[in-house]
């Protein structure tokens, strides 16, 4: 009788566990390699990545979300919605890797820094539909900060990168996040130190990257915090900020500012570090040095031709006195 009782009692707990396996196995997201990520990225407007590891219960919470919301996603943005199990991609969009679950739009990467919430996950994607980051230049940085008025554009947290740097690549996700996560209270932006954005630079005295400084009030702010995650980066850029150097925003260097200056720090360059080196790390400078020197050499001939050709009136004028001679 004793047997039969345990027999069952077995039974019942194999018949129990093989319920919640099926149960699981069904409910799960689907599983994708590193490679199918980067296609669905590829041709996909929205793709939402579960980067998890086994034995994770908080990787395992948000699976569960995940998959109850997979409809929703796939109703209102047309988006997929997977899983990458021990992925070598995570290290790309997240400082503490998994679990980690980024929301690709056209491409570009939002990491999700919230709490285990349904609802919260759907109105941060929901929300951030297209790329909240702005990508600003010597051109327009002025224009759309108005940093050394203090004008009503607002307040801007700016990431200084260039196209070689790392630790600036592996930032663009959770930049997306700040920018989320201050969603109309802060502009987020970023500036190519190295190309498009080096007079800006130089303006912020901006020597390293990655490099931030807040802009509030023709005031700015460098962020010298030793943490590049989004709760860092948010709290700074609505309190923390307080508690760092106030620096006065210089006024914009007009072009011949820009020339003049470029022109003494690649002599400089050339003469500590050579030519050939000069030439590769200032070549956006190089371009306009030659502009400038083109420009200012047209300037010249026009100049010296117009002196020295005579005008219209002027043979008018000789003819005339010719004339009057011979008669």
């Amino acid at each position: 009788m004793a047997s039969s009782k345990l027999f069952l009692s077995f039974l019942c707990t194999a018949i129990y566990l093989t319920c919640i396996q099926c149960s699981t196995s069904t409910s799960g997201l689907d599983t994708v390699s590193d490679d199918n990520i980067v296609d669905m990225i590829k041709q996909n407007e929205f793709v939402i990545v579960l980067f998890s590891k086994p034995d994770c219960v908080d990787c395992d919470i948000f699976e569960t979300y995940l998959f109850n919301l997979r409809n929703d996603f796939k109703d209102s943005l047309g988006s997929r919605v997977v899983k990458a199990v021990n992925s070598q991609l995570v290290r790309l969009y997240s400082p503490t890797k998994e679990p980690a679950v980024v929301f690709f739009r056209h491409g570009i990467p939002l990491l999700y820094d919230g709490t285990l919430s349904e609802d919260e996950i759907y109105i941060r994607f929901d929300e951030n539909r297209s790329p909240i980051v702005k990508e600003l230049s010597d051109e327009n940085f002025e224009h759309l900060t108005q940093a050394s008025t203090g004008a009503t554009t607002g307040d801007w947290f700016v990431m200084f990168y260039n196209r070689e740097c790392i630790e600036c690549q592996r930032l663009s996700a959770v930049w997306e996040a700040v920018g989320a996560a201050t969603r109309n209270r802060v502009n987020v932006a970023r500036v190519d130190k190295d190309a498009l954005g080096a007079s800006t630079a130089k303006r912020f005295k901006v020597l390293k990257v990655p490099e931030f400084i807040f802009i509030r009030q023709g005031n700015f702010y460098r962020y010298e915090v030793p943490k590049y995650d989004v709760k860092s980066f948010v709290s700074f850029a609505t309190e923390w900020y307080k508690n760092a150097k106030t620096e006065k925003v210089s006024a914009a260097a007009s072009p011949f500012d820009d020339l003049v200056s470029g022109t003494v720090e690649f002599i400089k360059q050339i003469e500590t570090k050579g030519v050939k080196a000069a030439l590769n790390e200032y070549q956006y400078t190089l371009s306009l040095i030659i502009v400038g020197a083109t420009i200012l050499l047209v300037l010249i001939m026009r100049c010296c031709c117009g002196a020295s050709t005579p005008s219209t009136d002027d043979k008018r004028k000789a003819d005339n006195d010719k004339k009057k001679k011979i008669k």
